[in-house]
């Protein structure tokens, strides 16, 4: 005769979690306290300042000389060449000579990937910009490359034009824009808060005392009988 064996299964039931939550609130707020102030503190202490420098050129598609303003089909075309030229402007024929010209202890890789080239909003204009630790530094970057990459941009291209919009100047009015103490703080706020939680929950569900009727019932399957209530000493004298 084969015995057929039940699978057993443990339910989680939610009522327990809040009740472990409810139980252990003040811990929790304590531990979300001490984190993000500790992350606030730790993000303006150790933590460097970060400036970002930035310049704005405009991009243009040469026109006839019979033409006398620009149409759309010229604006669309522009808009497409700004991607073209964010390429170039990244590329090593404009940031080598930047290297060579300032003299910098830097590879071409690294100086590449600490600037950024990106379109404005689907327009014809091009940002350029740089974060660094030092603000006169960035700014002094991006003046270079904007002033290496327009001959270089005319050369390889030959259908449009560029301009500067806006010289090369630090945003926020010359104050770091990072790193951002206040989201680190709310981050490690969150850190606190789950990590005493995981471990008080983790605590419970291995506690394997009985601590009421329906962990008897649930655990071992068989019904309670009855209860022998807790007598205090001097209640039991009476």
């Amino acid at each position: 005769m084969e015995i057929k064996e039940e699978a057993k299964y443990t339910e989680i039931d939610l009522s327990v979690i809040f009740q472990i939550i409810k139980k252990n609130i003040l811990p929790m707020i304590l531990a979300a306290v001490l984190f993000g102030v500790g992350a606030y503190v730790g993000t303006n202490t150790l933590m460097a300042k970060q400036y970002r420098a930035s310049s704005k050129l405009i991009v243009n598609n040469k026109k006839s000389d019979s033409e006398k303003s620009v149409n759309n089909s010229e604006i669309a075309a522009a808009q497409m060449l700004a991607s073209t030229y964010s390429v170039i402007i990244k590329s090593n024929s404009v940031l080598q000579p930047v290297i060579d010209k300032m003299q910098l202890n830097m590879t071409y890789e690294q100086l590449e990937k600490s600037i950024t080239v990106s379109t404005v909003s689907n327009t014809q204009i091009i940002e350029i910009s740089m974060k660094s630790t030092d603000p006169n530094f960035a700014k002094k970057v991006v003046e270079n490359v904007v002033k290496v990459a327009q001959p270089v941009i005319m050369d390889v291209v030959e259908a449009g034009s560029v301009k500067v919009v806006d010289e090369a100047r630090l945003a926020n009015n010359g104050n770091p824009v990072g790193p951002n103490a206040l989201r680190n703080a709310l981050i490690g706020a969150f850190i606190g808060l789950l990590f005493v939680l995981v471990i008080v929950i983790i605590k419970e569900f291995f506690n394997k005392k009985f601590k009421s009727e329906n962990d008897v019932t649930n655990t071992l399957g068989l019904p309670l009988i009855g209860m022998i209530p807790h007598v205090s000493r001097k209640d039991f004298e009476k």
